[in-house]
């Protein structure tokens, strides 16, 4: 029970830290161009660690909500495309990883289509952002981070708001401890190098403006990572 709860402190906390940017961008606290608190700050401000600090701001910065620059610190979007409003994290608490999975297989091949109809170029560029920083990464922990982001940049591409609350929630529900302990168990250093392949399948799809290929290149996605939690 120490264990779920340890897991489930820090998420809950990220939920705090991306509502308070998110709330403050919104009511005209912070100005656009606005510099944020440290990660640091962060983390002592909410009583959270630093990866889950990081975690947000990483899902903000695919968002295009904020910027990140090394050496000068993080910053509210000039522009910020912003994503749904924050979805309280208990309303999907109770949401368990098989329902998620059978739900995203249902959801998430839809959106090829709303992102090759409605995708930016600077949608695409976050997308090899959070590619490339997944790439790169050297624990579970930081390849999760990037993960997560390139999920909510491919919602945000999508440009339809109601999607993107859905898919917010779809997000929420991933952060659940049970959810974790699955990932911390059959997340293997080969099939993270297998989803990396995977995710770039899918995203030079969506760049080449190939709806049918980037939807088989999601639900290909979607049920190699069933079979490695589920067995089936």
């Amino acid at each position: 029970m120490a264990h779920t709860n340890m897991r489930t402190q820090p998420r809950t906390g990220a939920q705090r830290i991306r509502e308070f940017i998110l709330s403050a961008a919104a009511d005209g606290r912070l100005a656009p161009g606005a510099k944020l608190p440290t990660e640091r700050q962060l983390a002592r401000r909410f009583a959270v660690p630093r990866n889950a600090v990081r975690r947000t701001l990483a899902q903000l910065e695919a968002e295009g909500s904020i910027t990140r620059h090394v050496g000068r610190g993080t910053f509210l979007a000039s522009e910020p495309l912003g994503g749904a409003a924050e979805v309280p994290f208990e309303r999907v608490l109770h949401t368990s990883p098989a329902e998620l999975m059978e739900a995203r297989l249902k959801l998430e091949p839809a959106l090829a289509e709303l992102i090759v109809t409605n995708a930016t170029p600077a949608d695409f560029e976050r997308m090899e952002t959070c590619l490339e920083k997944a790439e790169r990464a050297t624990t579970l922990d930081e390849f999760e981070l990037w993960d997560a982001a390139l999920h909510q940049a491919l919602a945000t591409a999508t440009h339809n708001r109601f999607v993107i609350r859905v898919l917010d929630m779809v997000a929420a529900a991933r952060q659940q401890a049970e959810w974790g302990k699955l990932k911390d168990r059959i997340v293997t250093p080969e099939r993270r190098l297998k989803y990396r392949e995977e995710h770039r399948d899918i995203v030079r799809a969506l760049k080449d403006r190939d709806a049918d290929r980037a939807r088989a290149f999601i639900i290909a996605h979607l049920q190699h990572a069933r079979r490695n939690l589920f067995g089936f």
